[in-house]
C-alpha cells in the first residue's frame, strides 16, 4: 500500500543512501563535507560542503526505475524557491562570518540505483532566484 510507514522508511533509507553517493562524489572532487541535513528553521539543505573561499549547498533527489519524471525533474518550482530562501538565510545568519568564505552555490545531484550500481549526475549552480 503506497504511503504506508514501510514505504516512508524505504524512501528515507533511499535518501540517506543517495546523500552518502554525493557526499563521496563531491570528496571525490576535492570538496570537504562540513554538514548533512543542514537545519535553517525549518528548512533544510541536504549537504553543505567546500573547497576554498566556495560553499556548495546540493539539494539531492532520487527516484525510483519507475518514476515516470528524473529525478532533476522533481525540483519543482516550490522546491527551488525553498532551498534557495535556506540558503540566503544559511549566508546570512552563518556563513558571511566565516571570513574565508567568499561565496556560496546552489547544486542539484541525481542519484540512481540500479543493478546494484550507483550513478551520480551533477550540476552546479543550477538553482538560482531568476
Amino acid at each position: 500500500m503506497a504511503g504506508t510507514a514501510r514505504d516512508r522508511g524505504g524512501r528515507h533509507e533511499l535518501g540517506r543512501r543517495a546523500e552518502a553517493a554525493v557526499a563521496d562524489y563531491l570528496i571525490a572532487q576535492g570538496f570537504a563535507v562540513v554538514g548533512r541535513n543542514v537545519r535553517v528553521g525549518r528548512l533544510e539543505i541536504d549537504i553543505l560542503a567546500r573547497r576554498g573561499g566556495l560553499a556548495v549547498a546540493v539539494e539531492v533527489r532520487t527516484r525510483g526505475a519507475g518514476s515516470f519524471e528524473g529525478a532533476f525533474e522533481s525540483i519543482t518550482p516550490g522546491k527551488r524557491k525553498r532551498t534557495l530562501l535556506a540558503v540566503e538565510r544559511l549566508w546570512h545568519e552563518r556563513l558571511a562570518a566565516v571570513r574565508s568564505i567568499e561565496r556560496v552555490r546552489i547544486d542539484a545531484a541525481a542519484v540512481t540505483f540500479t543493478a546494484g550500481r550507483t550513478f551520480v549526475e551533477y550540476a552546479a549552480g543550477v538553482i538560482s532566484g531568476g
